[in-house]
């Protein structure tokens, strides 16, 4: 039989594993992944052979091995694909196994000399000299190479391998969240990574609540004072540089000044909202309901209008999340005007009757028929009760809905995603009213305005009575 083919298999089947990792790399002596694995290699001197020798290696090379008598040739083969298998499966680990040390390494580069015992210390600052404190983020993801590259960058370390070092020898490490953080500039590398993980370190932290407005309200009974939107930037913003005990913060008024510029686009404004943006009746209150509630980060060394741009283009991407720009296809609603409706759903109801309100809201638009949210008119006035005089309701704003029928010409706080999509799916009913008739927030829900004047009967004592 002619076993040409057989011998040319054997011969190929070699040739490819002495020269070829199994993933397409050589690791032949000459290969840079044997000498990253062995180091160089040592000089020997050449063994004299006899041209016997020399005749018969060829031979060899062709693949004249001795085969087991009386096995087929199919199982020699298969004897063959499993011995090369298990050495293949023995490079593939030692791969995985470098690949596995450059990924818990971050990346970093140690300046080790091809696995060999000698290495170049990393650039690190001395003790005792800290400058100011510099702004680094932590995107999600992020390696502690990243972070140290960003770190070495701003002056906090000499070197972003001299920061890993120390990265790894901090267990703390792990703990730390995507945001930002102010480091002391020019310190050990040790020191830059201690302050990294303490969490007073992070700056341009802030929750905003649901159902919160842009500006600062007073309770009418209490005489307590909600913080606004730009209150809360205002004081998350606030980080001390220079290690003085004074902190340098953007202030209420900065923001408030940049919130009101004519160009919606330079406030990240998306544009299924330009257009009402910019036809807002007061600049102060353009961008209410446009930074959603919710946790936040925002780098406090920013300018007012690079902060709210930020937090209103991220914003605009969770509204966008729940459907909003399809909406309407339910509701009848544009994108904008489903946000207006949901800050009503949010400040006037609890999430167990979100879907409910927002039903209420839809039927008396289609009727038409005002709304007559008390919500509204607090608007205006910059403050919070139950409850409403007769004079405030009867006064005219572009948000009072006693006053105009529609909805107001902004949205009147930061809705959650939870009135938000309660407005793009309201439960199906024909209700036309409802009253809230105690503080737990029990709420009943009528078409018949006769039993609506009932319902408000059940008001517990005092609940509605107005603090004016």
């Amino acid at each position: 039989m002619n076993y040409e083919g057989s011998d040319r298999d054997r011969r190929d089947a070699r040739s490819d594993e002495a020269h070829t990792d199994p993933i397409g790399y050589r690791v032949d002596e000459g290969s840079e992944f044997h000498r990253t694995v062995h180091g160089p290699p040592q000089r020997q001197e050449p063994h004299p052979r006899s041209s016997r020798d020399a005749d018969r290696e060829p031979e060899a090379e062709r693949g004249a091995l001795p085969q087991e008598v009386g096995r087929s040739r199919a199982a020699t083969r298969k004897d063959r694909a499993a011995s090369s298998r298990k050495r293949r499966g023995r490079l593939v680990a030692l791969v995985l196994g470098l690949v596995l040390v450059v990924a818990v390494a971050g990346g970093a580069y140690f300046a080790v000399n091809k696995f060999g015992n000698r290495t170049t210390p990393n650039a690190d600052f001395t003790a005792g000299s800290p400058g100011d404190g510099v702004v680094i983020q932590v995107h999600p993801n992020d390696t502690a190479q990243q972070i140290g590259t960003q770190a070495a960058d701003k002056g906090v370390v000499a070197s972003s391998g001299a920061f890993l070092e120390a990265a790894l020898l901090n267990n703390a490490i792990t703990s730390v969240q995507p945001g930002f953080y102010l480091l002391a500039s020019n310190v050990p590398a040790s020191q830059a990574v201690n302050e990294l993980v303490d969490p007073a370190s992070r700056v341009g932290n802030m929750v905003i609540s649901e159902g919160r407005q842009l500006h600062d309200a007073r309770d009418v009974n209490t005489g307590a004072v909600k913080k606004g939107i730009y209150t809360l930037i205002s004081e998350a913003s606030c980080v001390d540089r220079t290690g003085s005990g004074t902190p340098t913060c953007v202030s209420y008024d900065d923001l408030n000044v940049a919130g009101a510029v004519d160009d919606p686009a330079a406030l990240g404004v998306p544009d299924w909202a330009t257009d009402r943006v910019e036809g807002v009746p007061d600049r102060d209150r353009q961008l209410e309901g446009l930074i959603a509630a919710g946790t936040w980060d925002f780098d406090p060394s920013a300018a007012p209008t690079d902060i709210l741009k930020q937090l209103v283009s991220e914003s605009a991407t969770r509204y966008e999340d729940t459907g909003i720009l399809t909406a309407g296809a339910n509701s009848g609603l544009t994108p904008y005007d489903t946000l207006v409706a949901a800050s009503l759903v949010e400040r006037e109801s609890l999430p167990q009757d979100f879907s409910k309100v927002a039903r209420v809201i839809l039927n008396r638009l289609a009727v038409p028929q005002k709304l007559e949210f008390d919500s509204t008119v607090n608007y205006s006035l910059d403050t919070t009760e139950v409850a409403t005089t007769d004079a405030d309701r009867a006064r005219v704003t572009p948000w009072n809905t006693y006053a105009s029928e529609g909805l107001p010409a902004t949205p009147i706080s930061s809705p959650s995603i939870g009135a938000v999509q309660a407005v793009e799916m309201p439960a199906d009913g024909d209700w036309l009213y409802f009253v809230t008739i105690n503080q737990a927030g029990e709420t009943l829900f009528t078409r018949s305005y006769e039993e609506h004047l009932a319902n408000i009967t059940k008001v517990e004592g005092g609940f509605l009575d107005s603090g004016r």
